[in-house]
């Protein structure tokens, strides 16, 4: 048998010579086939991601966040089957693979259910849009505007402009205040005069202060009523629409006008008073 393998059988070469060299040209032809596959691979996973995500950034109409999530997604799904083709280009049973790493994923995600509780709850933030970039939001008790949605945390901007991370799982599973859906805002005041005051005029200087500002909407019709009677006052409710982005300017420029107009109209505005009855108490001799 050596005597075979050491024989010369073409251009002087023997047999196990043949076969090294056999088997050297197939390792470095699977090699090649590998790293054109990935590259391959990387090339259509970049170009794929690129496209999905400005479908998202050209059209106003489409939330950004999501498609660049879909994006790295399918990018990652891409490259995750170009390494199975070459695995499966050296003779690597892939299924054999897959099941491996299913199972070291069960336990990866045993060790990091904190972690992995944040991005499933950033996917179903990116999936159902309960905020977008941009929102002033308010999130269990957390108040800012959202400068990026990411799948561990929401990263806010307060409104002194300090940076506010909030994981995901706190996000999803707490109450969120968004005040940046709706275009018009409803402003509201509690707003009280004495009881010696004209109920007519406060109500007429009330209302007619607030609706000559230009921000204040006629529609919906605004809403005006005594609603209460304190122990020193008697207590207006007013309720006017106004644009979103004016509403806190709006608010408390309104709160200013309408005090001053009613010290002119000569409105009383009450502060809480105590009358103190006195008795002389005769003592016993």
């Amino acid at each position: 048998m050596n005597d075979l393998l050491t024989t010369p059988i073409l251009n002087g070469k023997s047999l196990a010579d043949l076969l090294t060299l056999e088997f050297l040209i197939s390792i470095l032809g699977n090699v090649v086939s590998a790293i054109v596959i990935l590259l391959v691979g990387f090339i259509i996973a970049g170009w794929v991601g690129r496209r999905i995500e400005n479908v998202g950034q050209k059209n106003i109409h489409l939330d950004e966040t999501l498609f660049g999530f879909l994006g790295n997604i399918i990018r990652y799904v891409i490259i995750g089957f170009a390494f199975l083709f070459v695995l499966n280009t050296f003779g690597v049973q892939t299924t054999s693979v897959v099941a491996v790493i299913g199972a070291a994923g069960l336990a990866i995600g045993l060790a990091l259910q904190g972690t992995l509780s944040n991005v499933a709850a950033g996917v179903m933030i990116v999936f159902f849009r309960p905020i977008k970039l941009g929102d002033f939001v308010d999130i269990a008790g957390t108040m800012g505007t959202v400068k990026a949605i990411n799948l561990n945390f929401i990263e806010l901007a307060s409104i002194g402009n300090v940076q506010i991370i909030v994981p995901n799982s706190e996000v999803w599973g707490n109450t969120i205040t968004n005040y940046s859906v709706y275009p018009q805002r409803r402003a509201e005041w509690t707003i009280g005069v004495s009881y010696g005051a004209d109920l007519d005029l406060a109500h007429s200087t009330i209302i007619d202060t607030i609706m000559a500002d230009p921000r204040s909407l006629a529609e919906p019709e605004p809403f005006i009523q005594v609603t209460n009677m304190n122990a020193s006052s008697v207590d207006f409710l007013v309720r006017v629409w106004c644009d979103r982005a004016a509403y806190f300017q709006y608010q408390a420029d309104m709160t200013r006008a309408v005090k001053v107009a009613l010290d002119k109209a000569g409105v009383e505005i009450p502060f809480p008073t105590r009358t103190l009855v006195m008795q002389n108490a005769e003592i016993a001799s």
